[in-house]
């Protein structure tokens, strides 16, 4: 009888193994382990980066049309220009944490209104102007950037604007021209005594631009020069020297200067 329990519960053994076996069998093959997605702005490359040209130094940080938002933003709720880096950061308020970089972004008078076509959120503030006048916005030809209703980037010059972009959605005059059509400015020297800090942007494509800041003063020429040659632009455009201010957040940065007109802001899009 002990005997025949023994075998019973043999069976029963071998039976359960097989059943095992057979499970493990059909069972899927465990997937290997995938690392979740990381957001864009993780993964995505600095937006501002320090390149050497000439002997010089220059901040450069590109606006990429597919993955940055861009805005124009001269005066805080109470409608009276910010005139600093440090009030547009306050006046973004929560919307600050997704700042990539801005700049100042435009010539201004002496109450930080622009002097030039100034054009936010499609509503325009200030009217072309194309007169005569001393002072670099008047060194023929200035010009305009632009980014129109399609998000298509360009910068022309002031006389050729209006035929050009016919629905601009963000637009600052300033001047002069750096860059026309793969040409320097006609009145530049190749390396003027004039050197200032400066900042200006350029549009290699209609979704790619670039807004630079020297790190030392520059001449004219070399400025021109760098957009062209550097950063293969083929318009370019000035938009202030002296006061020229950075607001770097991945780099720590936010220049101090209290005294700007309209600022570019470029941001991660949400």
């Amino acid at each position: 009888m002990a005997v025949i329990r023994f075998r019973a519960l043999i069976a029963a053994a071998l039976g359960g193994m097989a059943l095992l076996a057979a499970w493990l069998a059909l069972r899927p093959a465990p997937q290997p382990d995938v690392a979740p997605r990381l957001p864009d702005f993780v993964t995505a490359p600095p937006a501002c980066e320090t390149q050497a040209f000439e002997g010089s130094h220059f901040t450069v940080c590109r606006y990429n049309a597919r993955r940055d938002e861009f805005r124009l933003i001269l005066a805080g709720e109470d409608g009276q220009p910010l005139r600093s880096l440090k009030a547009l950061e306050q006046a973004l308020g929560p919307d600050a944490a997704s700042v990539r970089f801005a700049m100042n972004g435009g010539m201004f008078d002496d109450f930080g209104q622009p002097i030039g076509l100034y054009v936010e959120d499609g509503t325009e503030g200030r009217a072309l102007n194309l007169k005569n006048g001393a002072g670099n916005f008047h060194l023929m030809p200035n010009g305009v950037f632009a980014i129109d209703s399609r998000g298509a980037i360009s910068i022309t010059p002031s006389e050729r604007f209006r035929t050009a972009v016919k629905s601009p959605r963000w637009a600052t005059q300033s001047g002069p021209m750096l860059v026309i059509d793969d040409a320097v400015h006609p009145r530049f020297e190749k390396n003027g005594r004039s050197l200032y800090v400066r900042n200006g942007v350029g549009v290699r494509d209609a979704a790619t631009a670039f807004f630079v800041i020297s790190e030392e003063g520059v001449s004219f020429g070399r400025f021109a020069r760098f957009f062209r040659d550097a950063l293969g632009c083929p318009n370019a455009l000035y938009l202030d020297g002296s006061v020229s201010s950075l607001w770097n957040p991945a780099a720590g940065r936010r220049d101090a200067y209290s005294r700007l007109g309209p600022m570019i802001v470029v941001s991660r899009k949400p």
